[in-house]
């Protein structure tokens, strides 16, 4: 498989580092903090959401970037940042429904 040459662009693994960091959240308030017994969001999951936000506009303006450019190349690295979006909802998915930790 061809590399992509494109992902040593900052516009193109910038949004990759924002969901690593947005994955990484919710499992260290978990650990640092507990589990709310209140329910109440606090300043990580407003954090997370800040996160997902700041990816989205990333992916956006990589896309605005580099699709013009590149277009094969732009997809296939919006392919892997879609995906990327993707996994840090997971843990706050399963944190919601209790799979993860005492269920609310």
């Amino acid at each position: 498989m061809k590399s992509l040459p494109l992902l040593k662009r900052p516009s193109a693994w910038m949004p990759m580092a924002l969901a690593l960091g947005a994955l990484t959240l919710p499992f260290l308030a978990l650990a640092v903090f507990g589990p709310d017994p209140a329910g109440d969001e606090g300043a990580a999951a407003h954090t997370w959401q800040l996160l997902m936000a700041a990816q989205a506009l990333a992916i956006v303006f990589f896309l605005a970037k580099w699709l013009p450019r590149e277009p094969k190349q732009a997809l296939k690295v919006f392919a892997l940042q879609a995906f990327v979006f993707i996994i840090p909802m997971i843990p706050v998915y399963l944190l919601e429904h209790g799979m993860l930790g005492p269920a609310r």
